[in-house]
């Protein structure tokens, strides 16, 4: 007999199987001895009173065996002459359109700017170490997208867009730890994620599929308002009447081409801030409240959202035991960006602290559908003057910061480009920089502890989400001008991180292949 069970127990005994076999016989009434096996279907940390409980819900085999049950892939078809769909971009959307092309029978090209997940790491050394940013090969741009090097946090908020826990287990075919089929908030981390994603490109081109590296689309071939393909940099022309558009929230040059060409997109809402760190310690010691969490407890995390004068000032992207990484997508700019170890067993906590930006924020970029992101990109530009025109970032104490006060020293950041002492009111828009100062004093009421100057406050965290939105039809999932387009993904503004991206790029891929009949 199988029996559903939702528990809430100690740290010490979710993490020892035999104390938590005990515990179930004990409180359910079970005979030790008919407990055979179980199985931790979901767990999650309740850090909310001053005992920190771990919630399970589990599924118990009472007199009965288990069998572990495979998480297989699903059948991929050789579309090596099959009918052809392109997808520009190499990120979760365009990886796992094509991997559901190959489903449906369909051969997808993928076609990407970046480089390879090997010859990548080489470029982005060159970022933390010398400052050299390439503009095609960067922690945004390259095979698997954002993600890829930039942690791999798969917990998402979209649950109504789609099957999350398929892509999961997808993501388990393919290499992944089973444990984010358990865990409330999985992650893969930066250090396994590069091997997976490799896992994925294989097997699309193993199916007949192809992956173009390197090959930046310079242009989209339109006739009668009707895509008939692309052309790459140096010159290619590769034709299809069908094309995702699915190439990430920082493709400039895509969202730009697309304004040339009077292709429709509008500006879009998003958010800007800054990446504050802490240690992790004291993090830890504020969430779990205690001086030492202990092993049976993993390093915190934390979320939090506030009200300054009628606008948003949350968390984004937090990194519990990560590091901020340098995530420029051209010379010129700074942004940072957060990311964590699968074992998160850094030192350091960091997260993305950004406040909402409303379309009066950049009206003074006129009405172009580009204003948000030429606002954007301004302050990155800011930001860059003031660490001194390299890679190395304006900082600042974080009480220092919300005082108006310039540091006179700065703890070791975990930042490898470095940090240079910066009155960051001279980088940050005054609304922003305003709305921070009051949101970092509120946190501080939340989160006693927070509000202190062992944390560091990096500018900027500015790519939280496009900037622009492609607009497309509901019904179809077409760009509502460009028949055959079909905008997908962060980019395009219906995403927002690894899982949306992937059910996104599914669903896109289901309406290109079955409009082709």
């Amino acid at each position: 007999m199988q029996r559903e069970l939702s528990i809430q127990v100690t740290p010490e005994t979710a993490v020892n199987a035999e104390a938590l076999k005990y515990f179930i016989s004990r409180e359910e009434g079970i005979p030790l001895a008919e407990i055979r096996h179980i199985e931790v279907l979901k767990r999650s940390i309740d850090a909310r009173q001053k005992k920190v409980k771990i919630n399970l819900k589990l599924e118990i085999y009472i007199n009965e065996d288990f069998h572990e049950r495979e998480v297989k892939l699903p059948e991929y078809k050789d579309v090596t002459n099959a009918r052809e769909v392109i997808i520009i971009g190499a990120g979760p959307a365009g990886l796992f359109a094509a991997l559901r092309c190959i489903e449906l029978g369909v051969r997808p090209i993928v076609i990407e700017r970046g480089k390879d997940v090997r010859a990548r790491r080489r470029d982005l050394k060159r970022l933390n170490i010398e400052h050299v940013v390439n503009e095609d090969s960067n922690y945004c741009f390259g095979e698997g997208g954002a993600g890829t090097y930039s942690d791999g946090k798969l917990y998402t908020r979209s649950k109504k867009r789609g099957d999350v826990n398929r892509i999961l287990e997808l993501l388990v075919g393919f290499g992944a730890t089973d444990q984010i089929l358990v865990e409330a908030h999985p992650h893969i981390g930066t250090n396994k994620l590069p091997a997976i994603i490799q896992d994925i490109t294989k097997t699309i081109i193993e199916h007949g599929g192809e992956v173009l590296f390197n090959s930046r689309v310079v242009d989209l071939l339109v006739q009668d308002e009707e895509i008939k393909g692309v052309t790459l940099m140096d010159g290619r022309r590769i034709g299809a009447e069908k094309v995702i558009l699915a190439t990430g929230h920082s493709a400039r040059d895509i969202f730009t081409l697309l304004y040339n060409k009077k292709i429709r997109i509008e500006a879009k809402p998003f958010a800007l801030g800054v990446r504050v760190e802490h240690p992790q310690a004291l993090i830890d010691k504020i969430q779990y409240h205690t001086e030492n969490r202990g092993e049976c407890l993993p390093p915190s995390s934390y979320s939090i959202v506030k009200q300054v004068e009628g606008r948003g000032v949350y968390s984004f992207c937090m990194c519990p035991g990560g590091i901020i990484a340098p995530c420029a997508t051209a010379p010129g700019e700074i942004v940072t960006n957060g990311w964590s170890p699968s074992k998160r067993d850094q030192p350091t906590a960091n997260s993305g602290i950004v406040v909402e930006v409303r379309p009066e924020d950049y009206k003074r970029f006129g009405t172009t559908p580009l204003a948000a992101m030429y606002f954007q990109q301004e302050v990155e530009q800011k930001a860059w003057e003031a660490g001194g025109r390299t890679q190395t970032a304006p900082a600042q104490r974080l009480v220092d910061f919300s005082n108006g006060k310039l540091s006179s020293s700065l703890p070791v950041t975990s930042y490898k480009p470095g940090i240079a002492s910066v009155e960051l009111g001279y980088v940050l828009p005054d609304f922003i920089y305003r709305s921070l100062q009051i949101g970092f004093r509120e946190f501080g009421k939340s989160m006693k502890g927070y509000f202190t100057n062992e944390a560091i406050v990096h500018a900027t965290e500015s790519r939280t989400s496009s900037p622009v939105r492609i607009p497309r039809d509901p019904a179809t999932l077409e760009h509502v001008q460009i028949k055959g387009l079909y905008p997908c993904g962060e980019g395009a503004g219906y995403a927002g991180g690894i899982i949306s991206a992937a059910i996104d790029g599914e669903k896109c891929a289901e309406k290109a292949v079955l409009a082709m009949g």
